[in-house]
């Protein structure tokens, strides 16, 4: 759990985090949803309250890119929790991935680039993306 996150839980506040890589996720219907990863992200204090964490890739990002490995990442959101874990009926998965509690960063807005890391060719979006 992000322990961290879970004190400023309900919170708007801003994050920074180092852009490492696109990724996708399925999506109910239609084509597969773009994604980033963010790796080491703090607080504004600059406590690290999570060492990763996936984020849509909305117009805001959309509006800072081309991104680059090791780019520093400014944004705004608000803390939330969620459940995650097994929902189905196999036993055996349900005790691999137990039901619980965690946080995540809800609504980004207001991206900006703090670090530009120029040395690196711009990561390349996933196959299908915009």
């Amino acid at each position: 759990m992000r322990s961290a996150l879970k004190q400023i839980n309900g919170q708007r506040i801003v994050f920074r985090g180092n852009f490492s890589r696109y990724g996708t996720k399925s999506s109910y219907r239609g084509k597969p949803k773009v994604t980033i990863l963010l790796l080491d992200v703090k607080d504004q204090s600059g406590k690290t309250v999570s060492d990763h964490l996936w984020l849509n890739r909305t117009k805001g990002i959309q509006s800072i890119e081309p991104l680059h490995e090791g780019d520093v990442i400014e944004f705004k959101a608000r803390v939330k929790k969620y459940t995650k874990g097994y929902r189905g009926y196999r036993e055996e998965i349900a005790w691999e991935k137990p039901i619980r509690r965690d946080y995540k960063l809800s609504h980004p807005t207001t991206f900006s680039i703090v670090c530009k890391n120029s040395e690196k060719e711009a990561s390349p979006l996933p196959v299908g993306a915009d």
